[in-house]
């Protein structure tokens, strides 16, 4: 029986794991979910990755299983191997095939780099103190009074200190300040996030599909902002302030992780980022502006003692239909130091 020619096999061989590769770089499941503008730079770039890894996998595996079977020791055969000294074509194809790998994956990852800002630290733009104002409107219960028009959600602070390291500005938003600006404190064993207006919480509240820049700092040690999601790391250093630029792409509760070794509790050094969107974000914002206001009249509670009956009873008659008429001539006693009302008889009864 007449053999395939080689040329045949090999180039069948090629098409093979080329197809199989493809498969695998775009199937992998190996990443989370993208949920920045940002994810997707990376997450191709892995994919290449992985295609390029897979396809010198089989070739590697497949000559060496290949060379193990056709060339194996038969029964009785005790002459030595084929003495070759050396191969310039071959050893020329093996040089040069990794170097062009290398260089087209450095010139890849540098321009993914590129994009994402990270040959641009330290360009906010302009910034300014100006904030706008989100269109959102809170509700407030009855007795409340209106929420004051600063308290909605400021979408640019005064310029933070210059950053040499980390994610800013990518081309297209170069010269241009971030929608919302975050100084974020990292410490053995918590983040902190200072918003505009002295707002302070211990979890990052982002609207999605906003330019957002956090700068970092550390009080302490070294730590690592790291959002699995959003596929973005950035050291926080100790005296040396750092930046991250991007924009969540999707609505949702992601964990931050600490990722640089800072100390015996590292572990659990972990909060979370939620991305709200614009709408529950001003909503959120407004809220938080009236728990941490100096005017604590507006969030201590109050005793309903210290309240007439119609002002107690206020937000609960509006919902069963009785009107403020006949609130104000609500009769009350007390017996035993509970309050009772009596609403006056209508004609009908």
């Amino acid at each position: 029986m007449k053999e395939i020619p080689s040329s045949i096999l090999t180039l069948t061989a090629g098409v093979l794991i080329t197809i199989i590769s493809f498969w695998v770089g775009q199937h992998h499941g190996l990443m989370p979910e993208q949920a920045s503008e940002q994810a997707p730079l990376v997450d191709n770039l892995f994919n290449v990755m992985v295609m390029i890894g897979t396809a010198l996998f089989l070739v590697v595996q497949g000559a060496i299983i290949v060379f193990m079977i056709k060339y194996r020791r038969r029964a009785g055969d005790d002459t030595d191997g084929l003495y070759i000294e050396g191969n310039l074509p071959l050893e020329a194809f093996w040089t040069a095939i990794p170097a062009a790998i290398v260089i087209f994956l450095g010139i890849y990852s540098v321009d993914v780099f590129d994009n994402m800002g990270g040959l641009n630290p330290g360009d906010h733009g302009m910034m300014s103190h100006h904030h706008v104002q989100p269109a959102a409107v809170v509700a407030q219960a009855p007795s409340q009074p209106a929420i004051a028009a600063d308290t909605a959600a400021p979408l640019i602070e005064p310029q933070a200190p210059y950053a040499r390291y980390g994610f800013g500005a990518n081309p297209d938003q170069m010269g241009k300040p971030p929608a919302l600006s975050v100084n974020v404190t990292g410490m053995q064993y918590a983040w902190l996030f200072n918003y505009p207006g002295g707002v302070v919480t211990g979890e990052l509240h982002i609207p999605a599909g906003r330019d957002v820049q956090l700068n970092l700092s550390a009080k302490d040690v070294i730590h690592s902002f790291w959002v699995p999601q959003f596929r973005l790391k950035q050291d926080a250093l100790p005296g040396q302030p750092t930046e991250l630029r991007f924009i969540a792409s999707k609505p949702g509760t992601y964990p931050v992780v600490c990722a640089e070794l800072c100390g015996s509790y590292h572990g659990g050094m972990r909060t979370q980022v939620i991305v709200h969107t614009q709408a529950d974000y001003d909503q959120w914002w407004a809220s938080t502006q009236v728990a941490q206001a100096p005017d604590q009249e507006q969030t201590i509670a109050v005793r309903p003692s210290d309240l007439s009956a119609p002002e107690f009873l206020a937000p609960y008659a509006e919902q069963v239909g009785v009107s403020s008429a006949a609130l104000a001539h609500l009769k009350h006693h007390h017996q035993g130091g509970t309050m009772i009302s009596h609403l006056p008889a209508s004609p009908e009864s």
